[in-house]
């Protein structure tokens, strides 16, 4: 029997998938394990409600994923269980983050700057750190 499915197409699959499962086949995030974790420490949204790893989520849902680069936002486009090429994982979800602007920008280069200059846990900066710092923030 011959296939007649569009290999630009998302994978066809099921109703509905745990949301842990989801976000680990869509390469939301790296593993089901690190998916479980975020949803326990309410980093993901479905549609606007902090959810569950239990949650079931269907085609159509949108899905809001908190992190320290900040919040991104996907709708999902199709559903599968199982790991597929991260090329057709891609097709999975669109994303619809708003694109950044140009004040966010500028504060995530100070910071990653900053970042290099201190790194974490090395206490107060010194009066010669905090003038370097202060040079970055006006240039």
């Amino acid at each position: 029997m011959s296939s007649t499915r569009d290999p630009a197409a998302p994978p066809e699959g099921p109703a509905t998938v745990r949301l842990d499962v989801f976000l680990d086949v869509a390469c939301l995030l790296p593993t089901r394990s690190q998916a479980t974790r975020a949803c326990a420490a309410n980093h993901i949204e479905v549609n606007g409600a902090v959810a569950k790893p239990n949650k079931a989520v269907r085609v159509g849902d949108e899905i809001a994923l908190k992190s320290a680069g900040g919040r991104r936002t996907f709708v999902i486009q199709a559903l599968c269980e199982r790991h597929i090429p991260k090329a057709e994982a891609r097709k999975l979800v669109e994303e619809t983050t708003p694109k950044p602007t140009p004040e966010e920008l500028e504060l995530r280069r100070l910071t990653r700057a900053v970042r290099v200059l201190r790194p974490a846990g090395a206490g107060r900066p010194t009066k010669r750190e905090r003038r370097a710092i202060d040079k970055l923030k006006d240039p």
